[in-house]
């Protein structure tokens, strides 16, 4: 078997949706002179080997010599043109955004994922000591706006982590973000994942916190039908697809950056009367996502995807809240973190790609 068909198969071992949603994570294969990176857009589950972009890692490489632009909008279309250059191939798709962050580390393989019962840890209060206790030789990133900004923090810490040990972390937690796995071969990755998960959940069996999310049960088919009708009236956008479940405990503002592509920062509680929904747009500066009211939690979206989404991401992050319990309590993203994901042309392009 290839590195490339490799990749492919982990790829779909990892895209599944324990370990991310969407069209969240990213995966990655290497030789001496080549990266083969998984596009921007495109699930991990669903990717095929011509669907990998390649990239010429020198080129690539030349993006640690730039002195990059103040302006974050500036910066990111900068790096967007280097990554652009350095594809081998016209015809394959925009690189992810992590792409230079792949091809810092000399591992063959990288996986990159979210699961939530890793995000119970990166998203918690006190998650970088309970790494450093967990999981010795893994590098821990505070947190750090992702694209360029991230790839060149974790580039630095990588080259400071190998001086000290003489190889570099086969393991890195990024704070409100992920995991990235790395190394030569797919057994490896393997055994690293299964040590991560395995010592994590035990974690949370120790304090009596459920790696599953209680969801409520749904009233009858009348009261939701009702209700997703008032939404669809009231709501100020025409067309619009509704996802509905049973209640849950939704989370109270911006968790990642996947939460805030999918679901926005915040979620509307209460009844969803016009008047509402304007002063929320008002406030927020969007329309909500999602909405919890009436024992119920509905997602909304321009698609039937899109709405589907929006509801997975919401009780993706009130599992994460959930599981953050047990390591101090969930700690939200600033609002400048939360206005740069907002604002971030290349997580507009990845919801539009999906």
């Amino acid at each position: 078997m290839t590195g490339l068909e490799q990749i492919v198969e982990l790829s779909h071992k990892y895209g599944v949706a324990d370990y991310v949603k969407g069209g969240g994570g990213n995966t990655s294969f290497k030789d001496k002179n080549t990266v083969w990176v998984k596009p921007s857009g495109t699930t991990l589950v669903s990717i095929k080997a011509k669907d990998f972009v390649a990239m010429d890692r020198a080129k690539l490489g030349t993006l640690n010599d730039v002195i990059p632009p103040a302006d974050p909008i500036e910066r990111e279309a900068l790096v967007k043109e280097y990554m652009l250059n350095a594809k081998l191939g016209p015809d394959s798709g925009r690189p992810s955004v992590e792409a230079p962050l792949h091809n810092t580390l000399d591992a063959v393989f990288v996986v990159h994922t979210h699961p939530a019962i890793v995000n119970g840890m990166t998203c918690a209060v006190g998650g970088a000591k309970v790494a450093a206790a967990l999981f010795p030789e893994a590098l821990w990133i505070d947190y750090v706006d992702p694209g360029y900004t991230l790839c060149m923090k974790v580039r630095d810490r990588i080259n400071n982590y190998k001086a000290k040990r003489s190889k570099e972390p086969p393991i890195i937690f990024l704070d409100n973000h992920g995991v990235f796995i790395s190394a030569d071969t797919p057994q490896e990755i393997d055994e690293l994942f299964g040590n991560v998960m395995s010592l994590l959940s035990e974690q949370y069996k120790a304090v009596g916190i459920s790696t599953e999310l209680k969801i409520g049960r749904l009233p009858d088919k009348n009261k939701q039908e009702s209700a997703i009708a008032f939404i669809k009236e009231n709501y100020p956008q025409d067309e619009i697809s509704v996802h509905v479940s049973g209640n849950f405990p939704e989370p109270k503002g911006p968790i990642s950056p996947d939460h805030i592509v999918y679901t926005k920062s915040y979620i509307f509680n209460g009844t969803p009367d016009r008047e509402a929904l304007k002063d929320f747009r008002r406030k927020h500066g969007y329309l909500p996502n999602v909405i919890a009211w009436d024992n119920m939690v509905f997602g909304i979206g321009t698609t039937q995807k899109k709405a589907s989404l929006a509801l997975e991401f919401a009780q993706d992050g009130a599992l994460v809240s959930q599981l953050a319990e047990a390591f101090g309590g969930i700690e939200y993203l600033t609002d400048s973190s939360r206005e740069f994901i907002e604002n971030w042309e290349a997580e507009s392009y990845r919801s539009k790609q999906l």
